[in-house]
């Protein structure tokens, strides 16, 4: 493991980095993936037939504000060395915000549409931020390796998350509790825990960032937005990266998708229960861990965009699956086919967006990583709630209009050059 790691950099801090991602796997687990995202659409919507719309619409009102602000926040932590700071604000706010969530009962539309949107936006730019450490924690050979660890770890504190709020919402429903009286007791058990988990990343983790030179006669602001459009006329010099960051949007949408509509899928259209629901993804987890440790090492060995297309490959599979699924017997195999698939994929990206990011920009580039997977995540949703509202809940011929994301993916990383944007980003630190 050490050998992977940075010089001046221990096991105990690349613990204590990866420990991030186990913290907040529990929000995207249980709020997004799992839990609320079912219980908004069926308690607090009362099964309305646009309900899975608004659900989408409320993430991608998220995703927007994640998308005018990452860019911004990416620059900022570059010029003053920030990433560390803004990380502990980005997280206090995800956990708070989540524990509010608790208030939103049936028909509190008005209270759980802006808690979601605030909740999500905070996570969303923490997610970015933590991958700006990556290049400073890793071998530039290791990239893969590395985040592959955060990733698996992240898996298994969504594992956690997940086991004990299945044992609870167990518990609660045999005592005859109902969703609406369970449901809350989980958002406030997922933040406690993103809460406790986090604290090892803020204790350990350094920051190795130092602060750039500043623009005179400018103000914080002012500065932020002058290194960004920095980038933005530069970006001729990183065409590698502009064509990925784009296959990032195409592919990421149809990630995304899954991730959100995950369980409303299996209530709506394979009738699964909440504990059936909760149980499947409990297992695709654990499948989803093991497709991110090992592709981390596959994809050092032969590289990061075949490792990338394999996976798009299984997710274009995947979808074909649960389309046909009938039963739960494919529907299963398709879903832990998306969780080796979604460990893997998401490992890679991040590695990739590391190589080919400049070093005195990282925080920047990963900014608009982050941004290409926020407008990932507003059009793949978006797209799936409204062709399920447009075919009267059609969730079958959602699922299969997703599939298009993956192809079109595929078809733009086969233009991505590592070697060339590697030599361009060399040239920026020179």
């Amino acid at each position: 493991m050490r050998r992977n790691l940075a010089p001046d950099v221990n096991r105990r801090e690349a613990w204590a980095w990866a420990m991030y991602d186990f913290a907040n796997s529990g929000y995207t687990t249980i709020v997004i993936t799992a839990i609320f995202n079912a219980y908004f659409v069926s308690v607090i919507a009362g099964g309305a037939s646009w309900a899975t719309l608004v659900w989408t619409l409320s993430l991608a009102l998220s995703y927007a504000l994640i998308m005018l602000t990452a860019p911004l926040l990416g620059a900022y932590a570059d010029a003053y060395a920030a990433k560390k700071r803004l990380l502990f604000v980005t997280t206090a706010g995800c956990v708070l915000f989540t524990a509010a969530l608790f208030f939103a009962g049936p028909g509190m539309l008005w209270l759980a549409i802006p808690l979601i949107v605030l909740s999500n936006f905070f996570y969303g730019s923490g997610e970015n931020l933590i991958a700006a450490f990556l290049p400073e924690l890793a071998r530039e050979g290791s990239l893969g390796k590395v985040s592959g660890w955060g990733w698996s770890l992240g898996y298994v504190g969504g594992l956690l998350s997940l086991g004990v709020c299945l044992a609870y919402v167990s518990w609660a429903q045999a005592r005859g509790d109902t969703a609406a009286d369970f449901v809350p007791v989980t958002m406030l058990i997922t933040a406690a825990l993103f809460a406790l988990a986090s604290l090892p990343t803020f204790l350990i983790l350094k920051e190795r960032a130092q602060p750039q030179p500043h623009l005179l006669g400018k103000n914080m602001v002012q500065e932020s937005f002058a290194r960004l459009l920095q980038t933005v006329r530069h970006a001729r010099h990183y065409r590698d990266l502009r064509r990925f960051l784009i296959c990032v949007v195409f592919y990421q949408a149809g990630i995304q998708t899954v991730i959100t509509l995950a369980a409303i899928y299996a209530q709506q259209a394979m009738h699964f229960t909440m504990q059936q629901t909760l149980g499947l993804i409990f297992v695709v987890n654990i499948t989803a861990a093991i497709g991110a440790f090992a592709f981390g090492y596959l994809q050092d060995r032969i590289g990061h965009v075949p490792a990338i297309a394999l996976t798009l490959l299984g997710w274009i599979v995947m979808v074909l699956m649960a389309w046909a699924s009938e039963g739960p017997g494919l529907f299963w195999a398709a879903a832990n086919l998306a969780g080796v698939c979604m460990g893997a994929s998401q490992s890679a990206g991040r590695a990739l967006v590391g190589l080919l990011s400049p070093v005195a920009r990282r925080a920047e580039f990963f900014g608009l990583w982050g941004l290409a997977m926020k407008m990932a995540a507003i059009i793949g949703p978006v797209t799936y709630g409204m062709v399920s509202w447009l075919t009267q809940g059609d969730h079958r011929t959602a699922i299969l209009c997703t599939g298009a994301f993956f192809v079109a993916g595929l078809l733009i990383l086969r233009g991505v050059d590592v070697i060339r944007g590697q030599q361009a980003a060399l040239r920026e630190q020179a």
